[in-house]
């Protein structure tokens, strides 16, 4: 299969895409030639920005960064939910402590925090 090799051609196939768009809905047959290139430059894309712009697992202190600042809460606040002192969110937060089972789940429940980023996986 071709492969995207630069930003230049990346770019072009980009906008490629966006002119191909209005072209193939739901109703359009998958062996439409619009539909068939659709599906090729797709793949490509999906290639070439694995390799040039992967995206990193989140970290359990960043999302609960996010969480606080969605939520408008304190680390006072965040602590006090989760039932744990205010030092012992900053060793969470700071990477010096993982969170035991009991302080995982309740991260999942209060902060509604995908189970996968708190035990890291």
């Amino acid at each position: 299969m071709a492969q995207i090799k630069s930003d230049a051609a990346y770019r072009a196939a980009m906008k490629r895409i966006d002119e191909l768009l209005p072209l193939t809905g739901d109703d359009v047959p998958a062996d439409d030639p619009n539909m068939l290139e659709m599906d090729m430059l797709c793949d490509m894309v999906e290639e070439y920005e694995d390799a040039h712009y992967p995206i990193s697992k989140p970290e359990l202190p960043d999302v609960i960064k996010l969480r606080m600042y969605e939520r408008n809460l304190t680390q006072n606040a965040v602590a006090q939910m989760l039932g744990i002192s205010a030092s012992r969110l900053s060793e969470l937060m700071h990477g010096k402590m993982e969170p035991s089972y009991r302080l995982s789940r309740e991260i999942c429940t209060k902060l509604d925090i995908s189970p996968a980023v708190v035990l890291g996986v």
